[in-house]
């Protein structure tokens, strides 16, 4: 594994333990409970899929541009496939927000794993680097 194949892989462990040490800590709380842990989780599957769909889009976008006589048809075709995941996107936060009634603050909570998790890793590669 690459130097950054191996950091994003760092991060997505992270931003797991993130959500899951979040939802368990809202269970705790005693306004919280069951209804914010669920939207922790939910937040954190939006952040997934939105994080999922940029990593699958840059990689199609990168590798149609580095193909050659059809570069056309394959950059056009996975810019189609990146739009598609967004509205699949837009789908599963309508479904959570107006059907399942998740906790907004949940939702939210969750929605923030990735970018901790981005914090915490490049704080540790601070730290390794003898730079704090």
């Amino acid at each position: 594994m690459t130097g950054d194949g191996a950091m994003l892989a760092r991060i997505e462990r992270r931003a797991i333990w993130i959500a899951a040490g979040v939802a368990a800590v809202t269970l705790l709380v005693p306004p919280a409970g069951p209804r914010v842990a669920a939207g922790v989780f939910g937040g954190a599957l939006i952040a997934a899929v939105s994080y999922w769909a940029i990593k699958r889009g840059v990689s199609g976008l990168s590798t149609a541009m580095l193909g050659g006589a059809t570069v056309k048809t394959r950059a056009s075709r996975s810019l189609i496939i990146l739009v598609g995941r967004y509205a699949l996107l837009a789908l599963i936060a309508y479904v959570m927000i107006a059907r399942l009634r998740l906790s907004p603050v949940g939702l939210l909570l969750g929605a923030s794993v990735i970018p901790a998790a981005a914090t915490v890793e490049a704080i540790a590669s601070l730290k390794n680097n003898g730079k704090i």
